[in-house]
This record gives C-alpha cells, sequence and structure tokens, in this order.
C-alpha cells in the first residue's frame, strides 16, 4: 500500500499541466496522511527507487530522505532510516541490497551492489560492493569467498 501511494505521488507531482498536478496532488495529500498514521512509512515522492524495491514486514516506521538514490532489487526491514535532515545530502544505495531491521543509514555516502546491512547497524560511511556491515558504528566485512564464488575441487578440472 505505501509503495502505491508512493509511485501515486511520484505520477502527480511529474504532470506537466500546473491545474491537474494541483488537482492530482490532493489526493496523494490524503493518503499520504493515512498511510503515515497507519504504516508509519514515509518514502517522498522525490526519491528515485529501483525496480523490485520490497518492503519486509512494514510494521514499524521507515523513512527515506527524498534525495536518496535507490537501486533495483532493494529490501528493507522495519524501523530504517535512509537519510537524514539534519544535514544535506543522502546516501546512494545500489543493486541487490538487503537493510535489517533497526539500521539507519546516514550521510552523503554510497552503499555498494550486494551489500548486506546487518539489524541494529549505523552506516555513516561508504560501504564497497559484494560486503557486510554490522555494529553500530558498522564496521564493513568482505563477503565470504564460500559465498561468492564456486568453490573448485579436483573432479571439477576433468
Amino acid at each position: 500500500m505505501s509503495l502505491a501511494v508512493y509511485r501515486y505521488g511520484k505520477w502527480s507531482i511529474s504532470v506537466k499541466s500546473k491545474p491537474l498536478r494541483w488537482l492530482a496532488t490532493k489526493p496523494y495529500a490524503l493518503m499520504r496522511i493515512f498511510i503515515l498514521n497507519v504504516t508509519k512509512v514515509w518514502i517522498p515522492p522525490e526519491t528515485k527507487i529501483g525496480s523490485d524495491f520490497h518492503i519486509i514486514h512494514a510494521e514499524g516506521s521507515l523513512s527515506i530522505h527524498p534525495d536518496a538514490i535507490i537501486g533495483d532489487r532493494v529490501g528493507v526491514m522495519h524501523n530504517v532510516t535512509i537519510g537524514t535532515n539534519m544535514r544535506g545530502g543522502a546516501p546512494v544505495i545500489g543493486d541487490d541490497v538487503f537493510i535489517g531491521v533497526n539500521s539507519t543509514v546516514l550521510g552523503q555516502i554510497r552503499i555498494g551492489n550486494r551489500v548486506r546491512i546487518g539489524a541494529n547497524t549505523s552506516v555513516t560511511t561508504n560501504v564497497p560492493d559484494d560486503c557486510v556491515a554490522v555494529g553500530s558504528p558498522a564496521k564493513i566485512y568482505p563477503s565470504l569467498p564460500l559465498f561468492a564464488q564456486k568453490k573448485s575441487t579436483p573432479r571439477d578440472q576433468k
């Protein structure tokens, strides 16, 4: 439901005609109030979100900065904050990223592709591709090579 309202809001602010845009944004304003009070999910229509973005367990709050850029196939748990209104700049999140419950991604940083951010993690620095970030403040670990590539055995070389 929250993503449907986000998509409608994104469409409504893109309407070229000023009177039609004004008319289209009125239902969005009502739906936004409803969504904020029921789901506590705040995704501004200015946010750039790729395909297959999904919210897992939308039971708690989710707040995303309007200038954030989120890649394809990103999964976000509940009680997550992406960006802050305290200073300029917002995160850029790559493709195939998972953000665990109660995590924050703050500042003008870049989260690489295929990154996993653990529960209760506070990320304030760049995270390279194929890494895992855990802790507060986040410690960045490379992914285990066993999972990143197929292990070759003597039988495979025949």
